[in-house]
């Protein structure tokens, strides 16, 4: 089985299934496409192009050539694969919050998302801050965030959202990141959640390799011009 990636450093999505897998113990080959550009022409797109019509990551490629693309379908199919494995909560109705977590994450904290892009070697706690006093959206998703969070802990009583480590853990990974790099403040509660979540093996190994990678893409850079 393969996972096709961008950079750890900055791909978001990239890092949830990849995580999980790692996470969980789940064997599989990963295939580096870095970022260069994302215009028809560039190698990330062309390489791309050859296992699924989307030309984005990540892609799941399993040992009979399915491609299954998108994350959550990734989640999903990998789930049904090791069921032995709980990458979902076990109980019916926490396994339905969850995956509601994870639709609401997949579809929604666009102004996070655009304002605070994932950064994990960057730190950059003034932009944090006067994101949050210009743009008011970006609160918003942050009080939406620690809301739902806060409402998993307290039911699961910790220390990951649904008691272990879960697709919904590794599906905000990178949110915990994007918490870090603008320090972002939260509740004492959420901030003991996301330092769980940061030294769990499938996260503390990304984290690792992203810091290894030392690539500098402008593209991804709204608020450097170098590392």
């Amino acid at each position: 089985m393969q996972i096709y990636i961008g950079n750890k450093n900055y791909s978001s999505w990239s890092m949830r299934p990849w995580v999980l897998l790692r996470q969980f113990g789940i064997p599989f080959d990963e295939v580096m496409v870095r970022f260069d550009s994302f215009d028809a022409g560039s190698v990330f797109k062309t390489t791309l192009a050859r296992v699924t019509p989307t030309g984005t990551v990540p892609v799941l490629v399993d040992d009979g050539g399915l491609a299954v693309w998108d994350t959550l379908a990734i989640a999903e199919y990998l789930a049904e694969r090791h069921p032995e494995r709980a990458l979902w909560p076990r109980d019916a109705r926490q396994r339905a919050r969850a995956r509601s977590v994870c639709a609401e994450m997949h579809a929604g904290f666009r102004a996070l998302r655009s304002a605070c892009p994932m950064n994990i070697e960057a730190s950059l706690p003034e932009v944090g801050a006067q994101v949050l006093a210009e743009q008011p959206a970006v609160q918003a998703d942050l009080d939406r965030l620690v809301a739902l969070w806060s409402e998993a802990l307290a039911d699961s009583g910790g220390p990951f959202l649904f008691g272990t480590f879960t697709i919904a853990d590794a599906y905000f990974a990178p949110v915990v990141s994007r918490l870090r790099t603008y320090a972002l403040p939260v509740p004492p509660v959420v901030a003991d959640w996301m330092a769980q979540v940061w030294a769990a093996p499938g996260v503390a190994a990304w984290v690792a390799e992203a810091l290894a990678e030392r690539d500098f893409l402008d593209f991804e850079e709204p608020y450097r011009t170098a590392r």
